[in-house]
């Protein structure tokens, strides 16, 4: 009987650990039986299991055009075979061709793909759609790849909990963006052009579906400029919707006041794998962390106008290699994390979107006004 892991629970060591020749699957959806995975890989001993996709093709509830969705998995497979892994496998339901050749492995069987969850029934359509995109990436020794997928879900749901009448959560996404991928072992990357071509395909299929809020939530940072390009390119193409995206979370002046009451780490002691990451999957999945093996990473080069902190400060912005700045894949004191902290700076970041869900809405009731009325070029429409 094979033995399946999650690869997103393990971190960047146990990843660099891993015999190179074991199989690695990403699903597309759920419901796929293990003995069957098992047999299409003819029965090895261990079975690497990747965050399932949770939407964007055929019969998934939520459709995007098969290049483009092809584009995006194969950057991620990309990433699996840099790091050396000969056996990485995308895991598709019968039917579905996207042209990877061997790299695709189709099951016959029925499968739950969860229609329901992907797409929102037509009764949402007055809501803002939460898009939460992390991300499968190292956080440092002591952390799981799956931090910033763990992170953003949970603000996510717990946004929708306390305002369900005005917002709708798509399923999380766990693949985005990271340039510095060579650094660590175990981080994927989808690739920016491919990134920002699937979810503007998202914002697409759900715009003709009638719906026109949505709030693309990133648990990652190197999604952010890449989201901020889809926001342009969706609020150009789409005149009737009201899109948006912010840096990360816990980040506006609500958030950033939560930060400085309760952090001990000076400026540079939140970035990454750092103090409030650590505290909030503490919080998440205490399980999931290996405080025993923390090494804090402090040594940032920083000028008055680039240097490293959840809101990064200064005037310059640019993106030099992880090597340069950290010795274990951190930039911060993860050391200082505590589930206290961590309860606390959920509860803000909750809030925080709370608020930003709000805002879209009363955004696009104010324009939307103003474009009935017949307000300046719109009277020639």
């Amino acid at each position: 009987m094979a033995e399946f892991f999650h690869f997103d629970d393990l971190t960047w060591p146990e990843i660099a650990g891993l015999p190179r020749d074991i199989p690695l699957i990403l699903p597309l959806g759920t419901g796929y039986p293990e003995p069957v995975v098992a047999e299409a890989l003819s029965h090895p001993t261990r079975i690497g299991l990747l965050p399932a996709f949770p939407f964007g093709w055929r019969h998934s509830g939520l459709e995007v055009p098969e290049p483009t969705l092809a584009a995006y998995l194969k950057n991620l497979l990309d990433s699996l075979r840099d790091d050396g892994f000969s056996r990485a496998h995308i895991l598709t339901p019968q039917g579905i061709e996207l042209g990877l050749g061997a790299a695709q492995i189709r099951i016959k069987l029925p499968i739950n793909t969860a229609p329901s969850a992907a797409l929102p029934a037509d009764e949402h359509r007055e809501k803002v759609i939460l898009l939460p995109i992390g991300h499968t990436e190292q956080h440092s020794l002591h952390l799981p790849l799956s931090v910033d997928t763990l992170i953003i879900e949970a603000i996510a749901n717990g946004a929708v909990d306390k305002a369900p009448k005005v917002s709708y959560t798509l399923p999380v996404m766990a693949y985005g963006v990271s340039t510095h991928r060579e650094a660590f072992a175990g981080t994927l990357n989808a690739g920016g052009r491919a990134f920002e071509d699937f979810w503007l395909a998202v914002v697409k299929t759900l715009v003709t579906r009638g719906f026109n809020r949505f709030y693309l939530m990133s648990g990652h940072g190197g999604n952010s400029s890449f989201l901020v390009n889809v926001v342009k390119y969706a609020g150009d193409r789409h005149k009737r919707i009201f899109c948006a995206t912010a840096w990360l979370h816990t980040s506006g002046p609500s958030g950033v006041a939560a930060l400085e009451q309760f952090r001990e780490s000076q400026i540079g002691g939140m970035g990454h794998a750092c103090e409030l990451e650590t505290s909030m999957i503490l919080a998440l999945r205490p399980e999931l962390v290996h405080m025993d093996r923390v090494q804090d990473d402090l040594d940032f080069v920083t000028t008055p106008n680039y240097y490293m902190d959840w809101v990064e400060g200064g005037a310059l912005v640019a993106n030099p290699p992880w090597d340069d700045d950290s010795r274990y894949g951190a930039y911060g004191a993860g050391s200082l994390g505590t589930p206290e902290k961590g309860r606390k700076w959920l509860e803000a970041a909750i809030a925080e979107k709370v608020d930003h869900i709000h805002e879209i809405h009363e955004q696009h009731r104010r324009r939307e006004e103003r474009r009935q009325a017949g307000f300046g070029n719109w009277a020639k429409k």
